[in-house]
């Protein structure tokens, strides 16, 4: 059956002169194309806070029902998250569909969750934020059908009509399922941190080319290209971690993982249903900020990010600053301040300077050194030149000769042989 049109009227309301406001309601319109709905109106209202009962004020209530009408809308899609008791109230006022920012960023997660672990996190955010508002979602449930929320199939018939128990007892069926998962991934994680690789992590606002960054590093240390990961210029296009190992050519290597991108306003309830995912983040050696520089409002999607990563107590990891999509912008590129690199990725400019400022951070540990090894160690040398840079071999009457160099540890493993 071919599927309603969605048309939405926006609605915002900047509580104290926001200086962010104009971009969080394009933000809102973004969202909302994600979702393949179409934007034909927008209202905004001015206020020292929030109205309790309807978010916005009585007389605005009326002014979104006549341009809903003249615009012949279906939807009205609100800017934050709504009370269960404003969804109630502006439901029956305005006798429409009702969405607010938080359903709508959970729908395209949804749509975009291709994973287990992803599915049920989303899952598991969309009950959590349902369950307050059961009473008054179930009223509205002639309206859920046909529009944005839970694969479009409308709210109402899927899982509202559970009460309350149910929802809960779902949650915590689901919680099961994903601790199963997130172990599994703690244990591949510990495996790794017993291999001593350091661990480089991508972050940032949704659709600044984490992905992009990451397949530029695995092409040119890949040459098969089969590990390339999903990338695409809209929101959220990945929700799932990513990680692989970036063999260098002299022998160093680390892994590189790409994570879910930010957003203003991002729900609680996703936040906390992918911590497990963002824990990737909290062990990371570094971290690439990559900001989108063609944005001319970066500074603040800049901010978000780094707001977003100290809610989830990510702090005190040393972090390049990548500038992506230069290329959209008059700058001169590839260019290196301090920490920071102005780049291309989609061209592939800049790449290589960026494998150096990583390369700068992650490999301080390592050190220059001669060893000399006896014949029967001959574990010994296959191990170094497997796992270290060795610059030359000789071999005299004592054994063989390595010129090299290594981590810290393993000169201190092989400490005997340093000559």
């Amino acid at each position: 059956m071919e599927e309603l049109q969605q048309k939405a009227i926006i609605v915002g309301v900047n509580v104290n002169h926001q200086e962010d406001f104009e971009y969080s309601m394009e933000e809102l319109g973004n969202l909302a194309v994600a979702c393949h709905v179409e934007v034909v109106g927008q209202i905004t209202q001015n206020l020292e806070k929030v109205n309790k009962s309807h978010y916005i004020g009585k007389g605005k209530v009326q002014d979104v029902l006549a341009i809903y009408e003249e615009l012949e809308a279906n939807v009205v899609i609100f800017n934050d998250e709504l009370s269960p008791s404003q969804i109630r109230n502006l439901e029956a006022d305005l006798q429409c569909k009702v969405i607010d920012r938080t359903i709508l960023i959970l729908d395209i997660f949804e749509k975009r969750a291709k994973t287990r672990e992803a599915q049920l996190q989303v899952e598991v955010a969309q009950l959590q934020y349902m369950l307050p508002r059961l009473i008054g979602l179930r009223e509205s449930l002639g309206r859920q059908g046909g529009g944005v929320g839970t694969k479009n199939k409308g709210v109402g018939e899927t899982k509202l009509e559970l009460d309350r128990r149910r929802i809960e007892d779902k949650i915590s069926a689901l919680n099961k399922e994903l601790e199963t998962l997130v172990s599994h991934r703690q244990t591949q994680r510990k495996q790794r941190q017993r291999n001593e690789l350091p661990v480089v992590s991508l972050v940032g606002y949704t659709n600044a080319g984490k992905s992009t960054i990451m397949n530029a590093l695995v092409e040119l240390f890949n040459s098969s290209g089969n590990k390339m990961v999903f990338e695409k210029d809209m929101l959220f296009a990945t929700l799932e971690t990513s990680v692989r190992n970036i063999q260098l050519e002299d022998k160093k290597s680390f892994l590189l993982t790409d994570t879910v991108g930010f957003v203003s306003k991002l729900p609680h309830h996703l936040i906390k249903a992918f911590r497990s995912t963002l824990e990737e983040v909290a062990e990371a050696d570094l971290l690439i900020h990559v900001v989108d520089y063609s944005n001319a409002n970066y500074e603040k999607l800049k901010r978000i990010t780094e707001t977003t990563l100290q809610e989830i107590g990510i702090t005190n990891i040393d972090t390049i600053y990548a500038y992506n999509k230069c290329d959209m912008v008059d700058c001169e590129i590839p260019v290196i301040k301090d920490d920071s690199i102005y780049l291309a990725a989609k061209p592939r400019i800049g790449i290589e300077e960026l494998i150096a400022l990583i390369r700068a951070h992650v490999f301080k540990d390592y050190i220059n050194c001669v060893m000399s090894i006896p014949f029967e160690q001959g574990q010994v040398v296959s191990y170094l030149n497997k796992c270290a840079h060795v610059i030359s071999t000789e071999y005299d009457e004592v054994g063989t000769r390595l010129t090299l160099e290594c981590r810290a540890m393993d000169a201190e493993k092989y400490q005997e042989f340093i000559i």
